[in-house]
């Protein structure tokens, strides 16, 4: 497959709340969104199949989101987190798989309240996203980091996650 082509899409529809610390669903004029938290680290998972046309060359993850209220739009910022767990072939026990190590982006607001930004996060293959392979289950993990970026003017709302290879 070419270097950008989208491998997969999620939607806040597609969120599985984990146990504890989850986003939670709201709407904006009508648009599902998940809700993190300005205090608290806040997450949510999604569950994949990767393509198998994948290429191995690695994946770039965007998140498009906003806040629900901007103290300065085009100036406040928001650290996000994103984890890979591969679910290998009669290998991996999901009860107790960990996901790999974070990559991570501190993002700028957009200019102006309403607006979505689309912030990027590359991973390259192999560990860095748990050598999640094509033709395989995966499990991604996005969180909002409420320790990191500016000061939290609200809640920030994720609108979609975009992976596609690098």
């Amino acid at each position: 497959m070419a270097s950008g082509n989208t491998l997969a899409v999620f939607f806040p529809a597609n969120a599985e709340p984990p146990a504890s610390n989850p986003a939670t669903f709201d709407t904006r004029n009508g648009v599902l969104v998940l809700d993190f938290d300005d205090a608290t680290s806040e997450n949510v998972e999604f569950a994949g199949f990767m393509p198998r046309h994948y290429g191995a060359g690695g994946i770039t993850v965007t998140l498009g989101w906003m806040f629900t209220t901007s103290g300065t739009p085009g100036t406040d910022t928001c650290a996000w987190n994103v984890y890979f767990k591969s679910v290998s072939d009669d290998a991996d026990d999901l009860d107790t798989k960990a996901f790999a190590a974070a990559n991570s982006v501190t993002a700028t607001s957009a200019s102006a309240d309403g607006e979505v930004d689309y912030a990027t996060i590359t991973f390259t293959d192999g560990a860095d996203m748990d050598s999640v392979a094509a033709g395989e289950y995966f499990r991604m993990k996005v969180e909002r980091d409420a320790a990191s970026g500016t000061v939290s003017p609200g809640d920030a709302e994720l609108v979609f996650v975009e992976i596609k290879e690098t």
